[in-house]
């Protein structure tokens, strides 16, 4: 064998054998094997294998019943799952059984979405010669993009990982789903994934509507493939950034719903402050340190007012974080990122921290705030690393002098999930202050804008959006609540169609009884 060749068969067998550890980041030390990555060719097979179940999900019956199974089984392997989630996280029993319990309620909800059938967006116009000009006849609905691609946040085990929103909102949909692991949490990802496709066979359909792959290189070959019509990803900018580039470099480009990193901004009006300064610091200390900072909601950023009401503000915040635990981060690379990222703000000129974030031992990080004078940030210059979110238990305080200053950082902010304000109870009323215009001002900067409440927490209802703008999300649609099944659905409409060759879903008699508009009329569903 020449050099070049053993070289190459060196290369495949590396490729074959690569393992995937399980790694307990309390420690830094590997814990078991739990898989191998997959290889191109392997990563062809699974794909090739979602996409031959396509058909079988076609029954909103059955997709219902699967979405249900799969809650359940993952209910009943909750010890099992959550151990596996706090050895591989150490996020907690308590943190990880709330998860469990949330995303078990994604895929029912879903579940029910599918029953319901109004996602499928049913419209009836007939024929109509009146109209100018004339009208056809036109029927429309939605149908499931093809299998989707998922990857895995590392920050969120169950709920946006193998069993999580995007999964169930794209299988609900119909499109089979191929998740890559996020490596943060392999083992749990395999007792999930086993949930699912046990599901899956218990209700008839194929095991291969939903899989899973480990491995970097199985990344980028999923969003490569040509059968993948959709991907959802939630993770930084620059891994989301480079496959949301690479999706749009196919010679056919997909859709990719990207939620990669957000800020988080939090405005503090003067008389909010005057007011209860000392609840709104013990309450941000409470949210920017949930999960060791670590929740993509976590208020990165806040605009309080210098002066006595700030000050108390300050100093609520300042024992309150003084009394938090030192924590363990999901892996030592976001130690270290911490870290290095803290120490590189405190350094800058004007920043003070009154409770020092940073590394809490060797194998934790300690929690902390920093504080800067907001007309720092109101030009471009070096303070704009404060303007950048920074994974882990720290936000940033700049003080405030005046309404102009708050306006001016406002502008200079990018896309976030969320925007908030803390305003007094007369500002509430509206018979003070300016809280509507702040209101006004934050809304253009994120996708959910609180008043009065934290941000980490993210309840799944009908009415919630969790995207923004860009960098938040790539995308203007949601990963959490019942529209997220939007995301992998295209329209068709039917022209001049016989009538016995339309699908169920169209037909005049509306054998499906599905919610529908017939001539813009909403149908009264019996």
């Amino acid at each position: 064998m020449c050099e070049t060749q053993a070289a190459v068969t060196q290369q495949e067998e590396s490729a074959v054998s690569a393992p995937v550890w399980s790694v307990d980041p309390r420690t830094g030390k590997q814990r078991e094997q739990v898989a191998v990555e997959a290889t191109a060719e392997e990563v062809d097979k699974v794909v090739r294998a979602a996409d031959a179940a396509r058909g079988a999900l076609t029954d909103r019956t059955v997709r219902a019943a699967f979405l249900r199974t799969a809650a359940d089984l993952l209910d009943e392997a909750r010890d099992t799952l959550v151990e596996a989630a706090d050895a591989e996280t150490a996020l907690g029993p308590a943190r990880l059984t709330g998860e469990l319990a949330r995303t078990s309620y994604q895929l029912r909800s879903f579940a029910t979405i599918v029953d319901e059938g109004a996602f499928l967006d049913v419209h009836v116009d007939h024929a109509d010669a009146t109209q100018t000009p004339p009208w056809p006849d036109l029927r429309r609905y939605k149908l499931p993009l093809g299998v989707v691609a998922v990857y895995a946040a590392s920050n969120f085990p169950l709920a946006f990982s193998v069993p999580g929103g995007d999964t169930a909102s794209a299988l609900a949909a119909g499109c089979p789903v191929v998740v890559k692991a996020h490596p943060d949490h392999p083992a749990t990802s395999e007792v999930a994934a086993s949930a699912l496709r046990r599901a899956a066979e218990q209700v008839g359909l194929p095991a291969d509507v939903i899989s899973v792959v480990h491995g970097f290189d199985a990344g980028l070959e999923l969003i490569k493939h040509p059968l993948i019509a959709a991907a959802g990803f939630t993770g930084s900018i620059r891994g989301g950034r480079a496959l949301y580039d690479a999706a749009a470099a196919r010679p056919v480009p997909i859709p990719f719903h990207g939620e990669l990193g957000s800020l988080n901004p939090v405005v503090v009006t003067e008389a909010a402050a005057a007011e209860r300064g000392e609840q709104i610091g013990s309450g941000l200390s409470g949210s920017m340190t949930l999960g060791v900072g670590q929740f993509c909601t976590k208020p990165g950023f806040v605009l309080a007012p210098a002066g006595a009401a700030g000050d108390a503000l300050v100093k609520s915040l300042t024992e309150a974080v003084s009394n938090t635990d030192a924590g363990v981060l999901l892996d030592h690379r976001m130690r270290d990122n911490f870290v290095a990222g803290v120490k590189e703000r405190a350094e800058l000129a004007d920043v003070e921290a009154p409770v020092t974030p940073g590394s809490g031992g060797e194998h934790s990080v300690s929690p902390g705030f920093l504080t800067v004078p907001a007309r720092r940030l109101a030009e471009q210059g070096p303070h704009d690393v404060l303007l950048e979110e920074c994974f882990g238990p720290v936000t940033v305080v700049a003080r405030y002098e005046s309404d102009a200053e708050i306006s001016a950082v406002l502008g200079r902010l990018q896309g976030n999930l969320t925007a908030t304000v803390q305003i007094s109870a007369a500002e509430a009323e509206g018979t003070e202050g300016r809280a509507g215009e702040l209101i006004a001002e934050l809304t253009p900067l994120a996708g959910r804008v609180l008043v009065n409440g934290w941000p980490t927490g993210v309840a799944v209802a009908p009415a919630q959006h969790h995207g923004g703008p860009y960098p938040a999300t790539t995308s203007t649609s949601t990963s959490v609540g019942g529209t997220a099944v939007e995301r992998w659905l295209r329209p068709v409409s039917y022209q001049d169609t016989p009538p016995a060759l339309l699908p169920p879903e169209l037909r005049d008699d509306n054998p499906l009884g599905l919610p529908r508009r017939v001539n813009g009329i909403r149908e009264q569903q019996g």
